[in-house]
């Protein structure tokens, strides 16, 4: 689809979506982001596809937003880039079958909504969790809160501290942990098993869980 995300079928009615910025720690550009949301369009009109796997090429599943972009203040670009940041929170937050994260390093930032608002995360062992962003700008509340809860999603949020797997999978952030090596093969064999299930009933408990995290997905991004 794009020379930013990589597409393969590992299984029936499994399809796992990479993200290819090693170089640059899979930061989100306005390229990547709108490369990701393209892929989940294309695969949410799939009827193949009952479940979703999404990962990061290299050693970091996502350094968060490209932050070389937001040195650009003329307004076209400011407004292209907050475009693309609301419709990439967007299409993640109402996409209509269940994605797995596999978390193979690092999500930081924007790479940690992009792992929280997926449905499910593996995680490696030496992954970790933090809002580093915090020092300079809003940050994300609402997905982080509906995992974790209110006090907790606060602190993590106002603060910007670290988490490491461990802490993620005794907070429920996580759902596993695994070596690095077997991340992606571990979220495969996940979303095999949530494959199992009829695509009609994939949508309808997809459906469930959006409604009852009574997130509002049209919402702009600093408003989440």
């Amino acid at each position: 689809m794009s020379e930013l995300t990589r597409v393969e079928r590992p299984d029936d009615g499994v399809a796992v979506v990479t993200i290819c910025r090693a170089d640059k720690k899979n930061a989100l550009s306005i390229a990547l982001r709108d490369a990701i949301a393209d892929a989940l369009d294309a695969l949410a009109a799939d009827e193949s596809v009952r479940a979703v796997v999404l990962t990061g090429e290299g050693s970091v599943f996502s350094a968060g937003f490209d932050l070389s972009e937001f040195g650009n203040a003329e307004p076209e670009f400011q407004r292209e880039l907050w475009a693309s940041s609301d419709r990439f929170h967007r299409t993640v937050l109402r996409f209509p079958l269940p994605i797995v994260a596999a978390v193979n390093g690092p999500a930081l930032a924007g790479g940690f909504d992009l792992a929280v608002m997926c449905d499910l995360r593996v995680v490696a062992d030496d992954a970790r969790f933090a809002h580093v962003e915090y020092a300079w700008t809003e940050v994300v509340y609402r997905p982080l809160r509906e995992l974790v809860g209110g006090s907790l999603a606060r602190e993590l949020t106002l603060t910007g501290r670290n988490v490491d797997a461990d802490e993620a999978h005794r907070i429920g952030l996580a759902n596993a942990v695994v070596a690095a090596d077997e991340v992606v093969e571990r979220a495969v064999e996940m979303a095999t098993a949530i494959a199992a299930m009829p695509r009609e009933i994939a949508l309808t408990s997809k459906a469930k869980i959006i409604a009852a995290a009574g997130i509002d997905p049209d919402s702009p991004t600093l408003a989440l």
